[in-house]
C-alpha cells in the first residue's frame, strides 16, 4: 500500500462511452452515453509518528539523536560517529542485560569480561566507558570503586552511543565514547503490555509496562514499568533475585510545557557467577590437567554474597517561549548501597605477592590462588543540567544555538577489605571456610564536585554545507578523607577548557561526508604524593553517512584518531607506586549499516578495526605494543524477517553473526587471546496482541575465552543461552 502521509483522498471516477470503449477492461457504458457514478472509494495510509531525539526508533533505523549535540539532531548532522538501538532491536534479540543490547554495534567492546550479572561492561574505540562513559536521559550516571548504578533493559525507549570525546557537551567522560541510556516515558497513551519469560538455566523474569491519561485535555499522563527475576545463572551454584519498579508522571498543559517527574527502585541479591579471574593457562591455553570448566565455581560457598539497592528520583521540565527561546532542565538524585563479600582467583598457587604482581602462572600444581575479598559502598549523587536554545537567522547563516549549565555532585563512602583463603583445586574445588580478614586496606570518604558552562553552534550556510562549533570550561573539586587502610588523603582544584569543531556537507541524495577535531578531559581520583591532574587528550575523525533516498537506513563509515595523555601507570618495582606519565593512541576504522529494507526485512551490519599502541609507559618494555583485553577486530551481521501474508503470517525469524577478532592477554604482548565466532538465531511469532518468542545466544556453544586482562584475569565467553518468552498487550 502506498503511504500517502495519512491524508485520506476521496474521488469519484465518472465513465463515459467514448473512454470505456477505448479502454479495455473497463464496464461498457449503456446506450445514449449515460454516466454511471461508481462507488466512493477512500485510500487512507498511516504516516509514521515524526521521531524525536527520546521516542520510539522505527524499526531498526533512527533518524534522530540528541546525545551528540543535546538537542533535535538528525545523525547526518552530528560530526561524531553516532549508533542508536531502539526498542524493537532490544526486544528481537531479548537482551536482559544493557551490554547484551550493544554486541551488534560498531566501535563498542561489550561484556569483554563474559557474563557478569552486576555490572554492564563497555569499551568504546578501545577505552573503557563501564564507570565514566554512562548516561541516563542525558545525566551522568558516574562511578568510581564499586559505586556503580545498573540499568534494567527493559526500562529503555533507545540506546545511544556517541563515538569518540564527549567533553565539550557532557565535562569529564570516557575519551573513546559515551553511552546514553534513554528511558521509556509517558507518551500520551493508554495501553498496557506484560511479558514473561525463562531460559534453560532457570531463570525466570516478569516485566510490566502500562501507561494512561487523565485530566479534561488529558494534560496529565503517566506510566508504570517494573520488571522482576530470579533463579539459577549458568555456572555452579550461581543464582540471583532482581527486581525494579519505574513510576512516572507528566503534566503538558499545552504544546509549549512539559515537565515529568519519576523515581526508580531497584534492588540485587546474588551469589556470583564463576567463569572469571582465571588464568591464562587452563583457559585459553591447556594446563598439565587440560582446561579448567568454565561452569565451576572457585570462590567460597559459606559466605559468597551481594546486596545492592540503588534509588533514583528526578525531573525533567521544558518550556518554549513566545519568543522562540527553550529552556530545559534535567535533574536527578541517586542513592546506591553496595555491600559485597566476594572470593576469588588471582592465579596459581604458591604466590609471592612481592614477585609475582600479574599472578602465578605456572599451573604445575593444579592449585588456584584465592584472594577474600569484602567491600561496603554508599554513593550519593546529584546532577542537573539547564540549557537554552533557540533558532535564527544572521544573514545567509542559519543558526542552531544553544548554551548551558551544569552540575554533578558525587559522594562515596566506602570501606575495603582483602582476606586470606586456601587455595582450591582447579580441576575438583573442594570449599574451605571462610576467609580471613584484618584491617581494611581502604577507609575513606571521596567527594567531587563538577561545573560546566558550554556553547554550541550549529551552523547551515550555501547550498547543503553544516558546521559545528562547541567549546567548555570546567571546574572540578576533589577531596579525599581517609578514616584508615593506606590511602592519602588530599584535596585538589583542577580546571579544564574543551572544544569541538565540525565540517560537513549534504548532498541531495542523502550522502554527508564530514570531519571533526575534539578535545576532552577526564578528572581522575587519586594521588601519587601530589593529586593526579585530569586525562586530557583529542581525537581527529573523518567520514560519510548515507541516509538513501529510495530505502529506509543509515550508513556510516568513519575513521579516527585518539591520543589519550596523564595516563596513570605503575611504577617499576614491587611496591611501584603509581605514576602519571602514560600515554595511550587508538586509531581505527568503524562501518556500520542498518536498514529497513521492506516491510518483512530488517539488516545490521558492523565492523571494527583497531590499532591501539601504548606510546608513554613507566615500563619502557611495553612501549610501542598494544593493550589488552581489546580486540583488534570486531564485526557483526544481523537479519530479521517477518512474515507478513500466508499460511505463516505472523511468524519472524532473526540470525547473526558475531565475531570477536584476536586479543593480546597481556601488555607484553606475548600472549594472544584467539578470536571466535558466535551464532544467534531467534523465532517469534506474533497473533492480534499475544506473541511468543524463542531467542538462541551461542546457538552452537562455542566454548572460548572472551578476553583476558593480564595472564591471571581471563574470563570464559557466554555460554549458550535459550530463553522462552510470551507477552500479551492490551
Amino acid at each position: 500500500m502506498h503511504d500517502f502521509s495519512s491524508a485520506k483522498f476521496r474521488f469519484i471516477l465518472m465513465c463515459g462511452v467514448a473512454l470505456c470503449a477505448a479502454t479495455p477492461g473497463l464496464a461498457q457504458a449503456p446506450a445514449g452515453g449515460q454516466q454511471i457514478e461508481l462507488e466512493t472509494i477512500s485510500v487512507e495510509g498511516e504516516a509514521q509518528t515524526p521521531e524525536t531525539t527520546t521516542g520510539p526508533v522505527n524499526g531498526y533505523v533512527a533518524t534522530k539523536s540528541g546525545t551528540g549535540s543535546k538537542s533535535d539532531t538528525p545523525i547526518t548532522e552530528i560530526p561524531q560517529a553516532v549508533s542508536v538501538v531502539g526498542r524493537e532491536e532490544i526486544d528481537d534479540r531479548k537482551a536482559t542485560k544493557v551490554d547484551e543490547i550493544l554486541r551488534y554495534t560498531a566501535g563498542v567492546t561489550a561484556q569483554p569480561f563474559g557474563q557478569d550479572p552486576d555490572t554492564d561492561w563497555f569499551y568504546i574505540r578501545g577505552f573503557d566507558a563501564t564507570q565514566k562513559g554512562v548516561f541516563r536521559d542525558g545525566l551522568q550516571l558516574y562511578a568510581y570503586g564499586f559505586g556503580g548504578f545498573q540499568t534494567d533493559p527493559f526500562f529503555l525507549e533507545r540506546v545511544d552511543v556517541l563515538k569518540g570525546p564527549a567533553s565539550v557537551l557532557y565535562g569529564g567522560a570516557n575519551p573513546g565514547g559515551i553511552i546514553n541510556l534513554v528511558s521509556k516515558r509517558p507518551n500520551g497513551e493508554t495501553f498496557a503490555y506484560a511479558e514473561a519469560g525463562v531460559n534453560n538455566w532457570g531463570n525466570a523474569y516478569f516485566g510490566l509496562d502500562a501507561g494512561g491519561v487523565a485530566g479534561a485535555g488529558n494534560e496529565w499522563s503517566y506510566r508504570f514499568t517494573g520488571r522482576v527475576a530470579g533463579g539459577d545463572q549458568y555456572t555452579d551454584y550461581s543464582e540471583d533475585f532482581r527486581g525494579a519498579v519505574l513510576p512516572q508522571i507528566t503534566y503538558q498543559p499545552t504544546d509549549a510545557t512539559r515537565i515529568t517527574a519519576y523515581a526508580e527502585y531497584a534492588t540485587l541479591d546474588q551469589f556470583h557467577s564463576g567463569g572469571s579471574f582465571l588464568p591464562y593457562y587452563g583457559t585459553v591455553r591447556d594446563a598439565p590437567f587440560g582446561k579448567i570448566d568454565r561452569k565451576a565455581y572457585f570462590g567460597e560457598r559459606s559466605e559468597d554474597d551481594q546486596d545492592r539497592s540503588q534509588f533514583l528520583i528526578g525531573y525533567e521540565f521544558e518550556h518554549t517561549f513566545d519568543n522562540d527561546w527553550t529552556i530545559q532542565q534535567n535533574a536527578r538524585y541517586g542513592r546506591l548501597h553496595n555491600k559485597e563479600n566476594a572470593p576469588y582467583t588471582f592465579g596459581y598457587a604458591p604466590y609471592n605477592w612481592m614477585v609475582d604482581l600479574n599472578g602465578n602462572d605456572d599451573p604445575s600444581t593444579g592449585m588456584l590462588h584465592r584472594i577474600g575479598f569484602l567491600h561496603d559502598t554508599e554513593v550519593d549523587t546529584f546532577t542537573v543540567d539547564n540549557r537554552a536554545s533557540r533558532d535564527f537567522m544572521t544573514g545567509g547563516l542559519e543558526h542552531s544555538v544553544l548554551f548551558g549549565v551544569d552540575y554533578k555532585y558525587f559522594k562515596i563512602d566506602h570501606v575495603q577489605y582483602s582476606g586470606t583463603l586456601d587455595p582450591i583445586s582447579a580441576t575438583d574445588p573442594q570449599y574451605t571456610g571462610p576467609a580471613t580478614f584484618s584491617i581494611p586496606y581502604l577507609d575513606d570518604v571521596v567527594t567531587q564536585h563538577q561545573v560546566g558552562i558550554y556553547l554550541q553552534d550549529q551552523i547551515r550556510f550555501g547550498s547543503g554545507w553544516l558546521a559545528t562549533f562547541n567549546g567548555r570550561y570546567d571546574i572540578v573539586e576533589t577531596d579525599q578523607e581517609v578514616r584508615g587502610g593506606f590511602s592519602t588523603p588530599y584535596s585538589s582544584d583542577d580546571g579544564e577548557a574543551s572544544g569541538r569543531v565540525g565540517l560537513a556537507y549534504e548532498f541531495a541524495n542523502g550522502l554527508t561526508p564530514y570531519v571533526s577535531a575534539a578535545t576532552f578531559f577526564n578528572p581522575l581520583i587519586g594521588t601519587s604524593g601530589t593529586p593526579f591532574e585530569p586525562e586530557t587528550g583529542h581525537q581527529f575523525e573523518a567520514g560519510v553517512k548515507y541516509a538513501p533516498t529510495f530505502v529506509d537506513a543509515i550508513i556510516t563509515a568513519s575513521v579516527f584518531d585518539i591520543t589519550r595523555q596523564n595516563v596513570v601507570t605503575r611504577g617499576p618495582g614491587a611496591l611501584g607506586v603509581n605514576i602519571q606519565i602514560g600515554e595511550v593512541t587508538s586509531k581505527g576504522f568503524e562501518f556500520e549499516a542498518k536498514a529497513n529494507v521492506n516491510e518483512n526485512l530488517k539488516i545490521i551490519a558492523a565492523f571494527t578495526a583497531l590499532d591501539m599502541e601504548i606510546t608513554e609507559d613507566a615500563n619502557p618494555a611495553i612501549i610501542g605494543n598494544s593493550p589488552f583485553l581489546i580486540p583488534e577486530m570486531t564485526a557483526s551481521l544481523w537479519a530479521d524477517y517477518k512474515v507478513t501474508r500466508g499460511s505463516f503470517e505472523g511468524v519472524s525469524f532473526g540470525a547473526g553473526l558475531r565475531y570477536n577478532g584476536e586479543s593480546w592477554a597481556d601488555n607484553e604482548n606475548l600472549l594472544k587471546v584467539p578470536d571466535a565466532v558466535l551464532v544467534d538465531a531467534a523465532i517469534r511469532y506474533e497473533r492480534d496482541d499475544w506473541g511468543l518468542a524463542l531467542n538462541v545466544n551461542n546457538l552452537l556453544d562455542k566454548e572460548y575465552v572472551q578476553g583476558c586482562q593480564g595472564v591471571s584475569t581471563c574470563s570464559w565467553g557466554a555460554a549458550r543461552q535459550i530463553t522462552l518468552s510470551a507477552h500479551y498487550k492490551w
